[in-house]
């Protein structure tokens, strides 16, 4: 057989593209700068959102009159349901908030679920801060 038939140099030419690929492939490298107070903020926004402190959030509300009966829906509340709950006072009643919802459609579907348990509960206009 013929050394210089098209189709060995053809492949020659296939063999000799590949090994040589790797040999103009290149390399970089990126530098994010970022301000220094951005993890202090995002480790802020962290601790808001845990502590259900951040505005414009809808909460339903499970609960209004005294501490006592409060204690003891929240309690019963935590038995059956998984969304964060916290006792809030509000002179001269407590009230049983739950969850920490996003927008009005997150709030309404939990609320169809606990509805079940709690049938007197409903979700407040949202306070703005």
């Amino acid at each position: 057989m013929n050394l210089t038939s098209p189709k060995r140099l053809v492949l020659s030419f296939i063999v000799a593209g590949f090994s040589f690929y790797g040999a103009f492939a290149q390399q970089g490298s990126v530098n994010i700068d970022q301000d220094k107070k951005i993890p202090e903020l995002l480790e802020l926004k962290t601790e808001m959102a845990s502590t259900n402190q951040i505005g414009d959030r809808y909460k339903i509300q499970l609960f209004y009159g005294d501490n006592g009966e409060a204690n003891e829906v929240i309690k019963k509340y935590r038995n059956l349901y998984a969304f964060p709950s916290v006792i809030v006072y509000e002179a001269p009643n407590y009230k049983v908030w739950v969850g920490n919802f996003r927008n009005r459609l997150e709030a309404d579907r939990a609320l169809l679920e606990i509805k079940e348990s709690f049938p007197g509960a409903f979700i407040p206009k949202p306070q703005r801060r």
